[in-house]
């Protein structure tokens, strides 16, 4: 669906209305999964001093949040976009900035809040300026609101819930900088020929342990039309994971670029994917076996997991 700028704006300040949460961050990314954000675009503006100022809000701050969300769209509406690259000073940062003056009702003519909110701009600015570019709006947004964070609990008498921070924008964003990002998951491909019984096991298991830190898939150079149907009732049984329900055989070009790619093992030779392979864990396909063999090589699957995730 295709949204006016004006349609977007208020999606936003209608979903921060609906949030119950005191973490900034986590409102801000439940609302840019929405449709009516894009993966960049000036409705960050309006979007990141509106996720500030709606965990403010429910952490208990003293402001009318709804005539506060009015506010953010009036003066995030006047930013263009680009100014990051065309100014030098990025939008997420603005719009925060406007999110502490709504809060604090400061103007031109004020004297402490005025120098006050400068020491919180110039800081996040630092911190986006120490990344480098291009333009993330969701990178931007992260640091921004962080920074931001740390700066209330420090002058205002209210407690902002915060968690780790790792993006799951980045298949979305063609410009995406990676490892350079402080919020980039890392993208794990678990391989072999079919994607239909070892690598959906691993696909499995490493988002079940390894989610706070990869983004993992699985793929083949060739596909079945269903996953092994052993494979899939054994980790129904030992995992109470039905791999069926989120998961089916895929080819290489239907996942994003793995930063890691894994063999799960593929006897004389393994499929080419046009990249070499950063390990091969030598695995024997179980298909067909009894099922003490396929949860013998389960359960060696969840100690490489493991591995990877310490």
């Amino acid at each position: 669906m295709e949204y006016t700028f004006e349609e977007r704006c208020k999606s936003i300040a209608n979903a921060c209305l609906q949030e119950k949460s005191k973490n900034p961050i986590e409102i801000f990314k439940n609302i840019a999964n929405q449709d009516f954000v894009r993966i960049h675009g000036p409705e960050h503006h309006i979007l990141d001093g509106a996720a500030l100022l709606t965990g403010f809000y429910n952490a208990g701050g003293n402001i009318d949040l709804e005539k506060s969300l009015e506010e953010i769209i009036k003066r995030g509406s006047q930013m263009p976009g680009a100014t990051c690259g065309l100014w030098g000073v990025c939008g997420a940062v603005s719009s925060i900035g406007a999110a502490l003056s709504i809060i604090d009702g400061t103007g031109p003519l004020s004297q402490d809040s005025w120098g006050c909110h400068m020491k919180y701009t110039s800081k996040a600015l630092g911190a986006l300026a120490e990344v480098g570019g291009p333009r993330c709006c969701k990178r931007d947004a992260f640091l921004s609101i962080r920074e931001a964070v740390a700066f209330i609990s420090v002058n205002y008498n209210v407690v902002l819930e915060q968690s780790e921070i790792k993006c799951s924008f980045s298949d979305r964003n063609k410009q995406c900088i990676k490892t350079r990002c402080p919020f980039y998951k890392k993208k794990v491909a678990f391989i072999c020929v079919h994607n239909s019984c070892r690598s959906q096991i691993a696909e499995a298991l490493g988002k079940k342990y390894l989610s706070d830190n990869f983004e993992c898939y699985s793929a083949g150079t060739e596909t079945k039309p269903q996953i092994n149907q052993d494979a899939v009732r054994i980790m129904k049984e030992l995992y109470d994971i039905d791999m069926e329900e989120t998961q089916f055989s895929k080819l290489m070009e239907d996942i994003p670029t793995p930063d890691i790619a894994i063999s799960m093992g593929c006897n004389v030779s393994c499929p080419f994917i046009g990249r070499v392979f950063d390990d091969n864990w030598g695995l024997e396909d179980p298909t067909g076996k009894s099922d003490e063999e396929f949860i013998k090589i389960i359960k060696e699957i969840e100690k490489r997991i493991l591995e990877m995730k310490s």
